[in-house]
């Protein structure tokens, strides 16, 4: 794994990076600023922000969080780079598809390639786009990582569950299907582009403190979170939702990582090992 801020080293190789993510269309400072805050509180890995200079500028005095911007433009990236970002990534396509713009994989790889020109000492991030098909999503992948871009994200649809459906399948009261189906887009592209590479891979989109764990049995090393938070009104609130996520994924290490006794006998001695189960 190569990262150049090192501080995230341990939490990408424990799958324990939890990034929360203002948006690309949030430019309101004080939305961005109880973002931040309850990310602080929490103890979240970084936050991800708009590349604005003003803001990253702004926000470098009030927190040591380390600060990733997103952006399609490679000169917005570059310039917050100069300003303090710890991070760049190329991504967060909502507000795109919105507008029937759509990113071919081309686009993508041309994008990265002009980035990491301009950005040759940080780390980049990019975001594989749901719009296309899982062989294209797989082969952009791997050429991203030829590319020597650091991570990758996935993400999902733009898209609500309609109320039909759910009443069909009775999701009013089993919120464990129903937070896995709306999450199903990007966790079906993380577990195909995580088996496509060996760089760490972000799964967000729809992303919640349920099906959290899901990502990382599907091979995320972190997972991002906007829409669970977004919408709760104080630090508190945001706070306390980003703990029962970090809590959730305490859980999942715990059971999938845990440590078992197993007997061997050695002649007339028996012999007591500890093996990591995974």
């Amino acid at each position: 794994m190569n990262l150049f801020y090192i501080k995230l080293l341990d939490s990408f190789k424990s799958k324990k990076i939890i990034k929360v993510i203002s948006g690309l269309e949030t430019f309101n400072i004080g939305k961005i600023y109880k973002m931040l805050k309850a990310a602080d509180i929490a103890q979240a890995s970084y936050i991800d922000l708009p590349a604005n200079i003003k803001i990253i500028s702004f926000l470098k005095k009030v927190t040591n969080l380390p600060l990733c911007v997103s952006s399609i433009d490679p000169l917005e990236l570059y310039n917050c780079v100069m300003n303090g970002a710890n991070i760049v990534e190329i991504g967060n396509f909502d507000i795109f598809y919105e507008k029937q713009i759509n990113f071919s994989a081309f686009d993508i790889l041309e994008l990265a390639i002009e980035t990491r020109k301009l950005v040759y000492s940080k780390d980049i991030c990019v975001t594989i786009p749901h719009i296309l098909n899982l062989y294209e999503q797989s082969y952009l992948a791997k050429k991203l990582e030829k590319l020597g871009i650091n991570f990758l994200q996935t993400e999902g649809l733009h898209w609500d569950i309609d109320n039909s459906y759910i009443a069909v399948h009775n999701y009013k009261y089993d919120m464990i299907s129903k937070s896995c189906h709306i999450a199903s887009p990007t966790l079906s592209s993380t577990y195909l582009v995580s088996s496509s590479v060996n760089i760490p891979v972000i799964a967000s989109s729809k992303i919640n403190c349920i099906s959290s764990s899901v990502a990382f049995s599907n091979g995320a090393s972190g997972i991002g979170i906007k829409s669970a938070i977004y919408h709760r009104t104080t630090i508190y609130q945001m706070s306390l939702y980003l703990s029962e996520i970090f809590y959730m994924t305490d859980v999942f290490i715990k059971l999938h990582y845990k440590p078992q006794l197993i007997c061997g006998i050695n002649k007339n001695k028996i012999r007591i090992q500890k093996q990591i189960v995974y």
